[in-house]
């Protein structure tokens, strides 16, 4: 397969709009990443640079580790943030993978964290891949707002992270957070939604959009702080690898 070569190639879905993305920099933006994505980039556009947002992963097998550690080893710069790229980056930050972003950080210092802290639900690619659900981390970070502005009080905020966590992230919205908390929850907290649901339409945080941007801003700006480590880690084939790439139907090398 041939195309014109791409210096960056970006992985976006749901945590920001396609139109905001291209303002900031532009690049070859591809729909959320999925097993052999990477893969079939590299091979496609040979990219110097590989910039992981957006990843898809309920109705297909997730973005691999491996397949992102064999464009490294190809000499190809991957840099993730916000969604499951700053996952990813936070595994994969000793192998040379490069992360940026508080979501990323977050991911790294934070033992335990699960992946469902960035999942959403979103429309079809097709239509823009937009998010039909809220990121765990978007209301965590907004919900930590609202406390510390005196919107909720502490004891508030820890239920209403408790009621979210415990939803699936299909159905994770603010409106079914505050439905489920109306029917589990004691009166107190409950008298405190109007005005959360008030303050939440001007001041909910996108903690994901903004890591997003602020990658792209920074390598628009070639800001050298969010190039990859130096390191290059030899690449070894697996059995489980070779799998993966019949999976994916692509191959490499002879």
């Amino acid at each position: 397969m041939t195309a014109t070569r791409q210096d960056t190639v970006i992985f976006l879905g749901p945590s920001l709009e396609r139109d905001a993305a291209t303002d900031i920099l532009n690049g070859c933006y591809l729909p959320p990443a999925e097993q052999g994505s990477v893969i079939a980039a590299v091979q496609r556009f040979s990219p110097r640079t590989i910039v992981l947002i957006d990843g898809s992963f309920a109705s297909v097998p997730a973005v691999r580790h491996k397949e992102l550690l064999w464009a490294i080893s190809n000499g190809v710069q991957v840099i993730g943030a916000a969604s499951i790229g700053a996952l990813r980056a936070a595994e994969l930050h000793e192998f040379g993978m490069a992360g940026h972003g508080f979501i990323y950080r977050w991911f790294r210092a934070t033992i335990g964290a699960d992946d469902d802290e960035v999942a959403v639900a979103m429309s079809p690619v097709e239509i823009g891949a937009r998010p039909l659900s809220e990121a765990l981390i978007n209301i965590r970070m907004t919900l930590r707002s609202a406390a510390l502005t005196g919107v909720i009080c502490k004891d508030t905020q820890k239920s209403l992270v408790e009621v979210a966590r415990a939803l699936d992230f299909r159905d994770r919205t603010y409106q079914k957070m505050f439905e489920v908390v109306e029917t589990t929850r004691s009166a107190h907290i409950c008298r405190s939604l109007p005005r959360l649901a008030e303050w939440i339409v001007d001041h909910s945080i996108n903690q994901k959009a903004s890591d997003a941007q602020d990658l792209l801003t920074a390598l628009s700006n070639r800001d050298p702080e969010v190039l990859p480590p130096s390191i290059k880690q030899p690449f070894r084939m697996t059995d489980a690898w070779l799998a993966d790439l019949e999976a994916a139907g692509l191959r490499i090398g002879n």
